[in-house]
């Protein structure tokens, strides 16, 4: 089918090898915050590993430095670098935002990765636990955003993955800030899906469940609620944000992806005669 004069024509697909100038991210710039170590230090080998230049964003600055030499050496290529981010401070990301540029020529993909989370019920838990987890988990979302829209615009296709939580699909006990400031992640996903649409800015949550990194590493929990019955290793994570920053995706807009081994999917637990 012809393409009219007025629609947009569709970009072509990247190929599916793995080297810096054929890979499935080659030529894209991401910004990671939350990068140092976890899910967000996995996204940043893979999306390199796919051909991307990344930006890693943390307050952990030795560790962030040292994974962004780990990720040089491994592509053989200047293709990771660190930056100091605290994700409740739009100056920092403003900067973060013109490091990318920069040094990458550009910014193509933004991966708002970084979280906390917190325990108590709304009677339990304290008011300064509630602000902190609101503050970086939805705040920080939303400075990213901010600041980095102005540049990806300037790109044909761009992606903002925000990372919520399955705590952002349903209840989750226990969790109050945590849960409010993951669903605030989703709704501010699908309203900046429809606001910036047009610009070509594509804005899409993911929702994990259980995943084996060092901020659930401390949890006692089983997996019944699970159909996997297991928790995710980062890298499944990471092969979902892959997706997300790759032309692949270059139709996938609005959405909420739980990649959860189906807890959400209803009640695992249930027990029929």
């Amino acid at each position: 089918m012809s393409t009219s004069p007025t629609t947009p024509a569709t970009p072509a697909l990247h190929g599916a090898t793995h080297d810096a100038g054929s890979g499935r991210a080659a030529g894209k710039v991401a910004l990671i915050s939350g990068a140092a170590q976890g899910m967000g230090a996995s996204h940043a080998r893979m999306l390199a590993a796919a051909g991307a230049s990344v930006l890693i964003g943390d307050l952990q600055e030795d560790t962030g430095t040292a994974l962004a030499e780990e990720i040089n050496a491994a592509e053989g290529r200047t293709a990771a670098a660190f930056t100091a981010l605290d994700v409740t401070r739009l100056e920092d990301w403003t900067a973060a935002v013109g490091q990318c540029v920069r040094q990458f020529g550009k910014l193509d993909v933004l991966v708002n990765n970084a979280g906390i989370y917190t325990p108590g019920t709304v009677e339990e838990a304290s008011v300064a636990d509630w602000a902190r987890t609101l503050d970086i988990d939805l705040t920080g979302t939303f400075l990213g955003m901010k600041a980095a829209v102005p540049e990806l615009r300037k790109q044909p296709t761009s992606s903002i993955i925000n990372v919520s939580s399955i705590a952002g699909l349903v209840g989750f006990k226990n969790r109050a800030a945590y849960s409010a400031a993951k669903w605030g992640v989703q709704g501010l996903t699908k309203t900046s899906a429809l606001d910036f649409g047009e610009d070509g800015i594509r804005v899409n949550s993911i929702h994990p469940g259980s995943v084996e990194t060092p901020l659930t590493a401390g949890l006692k929990r089983g997996f019944g609620q699970v159909p996997a019955g297991r928790a995710a290793q980062v890298e499944e994570i990471s092969m979902l944000v892959l997706y997300l920053a790759s032309d692949e995706s270059r139709f996938v807009c609005g959405s909420s992806i739980a990649i959860d081994g189906g807890e959400t999917a209803g009640n695992n637990l249930r027990q029929d005669a």
